[in-house]
């Protein structure tokens, strides 16, 4: 069962009597199956006026467009990516001592299945912190398997990371990733 919800709606004082007519509708529906609202979870937020909110991992905003048109945008929250590397650090910390592909083997599911998730949306801006993050945490870790100090930028290229040792890289966005799932019969 469902029960959270985002209702969108155009803010034009002109549909004032529509977000009424939506919330009391909203009511009646829940009402005839005996489910209550919680008010202190239940609001209405005003995009135009700055605001934002948080939905399934994603957070949703007003951002101007080129031609400096409001438009909503929905991006991955930083709490989620937060909680990424954190689920990385624990991959990987328990095989300092082992081959870098045991590592890899753990986080490529990992990381295919978060990207997938957020693949939606203009993610992009935080799909290339991933990447880069995620990069730096392999080279930390075979750096740290030779007892060297830094990082590892100028001894192992990306190429060889994601061509060699197989670290997942698809991290492109939606329609490009779909029509890759899905492609489209000859002929049609």
């Amino acid at each position: 069962m469902a029960d959270d919800r985002v209702i969108w709606m155009d803010s034009h004082p002109r549909n004032d009597w529509l977000l009424r007519a939506v919330d009391k509708r909203r009511r009646e529906e829940l009402a005839k199956r005996r489910v209550e609202i919680n008010e202190d979870k239940s609001r209405t937020i005003d995009l135009r006026k700055g605001g934002s909110f948080g939905f399934l991992g994603f957070e949703f905003r007003l951002v101007l467009s080129r031609k400096r048109k409001g438009r909503p945008q929905c991006v991955p929250k930083m709490k989620k990516r937060t909680a990424l590397f954190a689920q990385l650090r624990e991959v990987f910390r328990p095989q300092v001592s082992q081959p870098v592909g045991k590592g890899m083997a753990i986080s490529n599911p990992i990381l295919r299945g978060w990207v997938n998730y957020f693949r939606i949306g203009p993610s992009s801006r935080c799909f290339s912190r991933i990447r880069s993050g995620v990069e730096m945490k392999i080279r930390r870790h075979m750096m740290r398997a030779r007892r060297r100090q830094g990082k590892g930028w100028k001894r192992w290229s990306s190429e060889w990371i994601y061509r060699v040792l197989g670290l997942y890289n698809d991290y492109r966005l939606g329609r490009s990733a779909l029509a890759k799932a899905a492609p489209v019969p000859e002929g049609v």
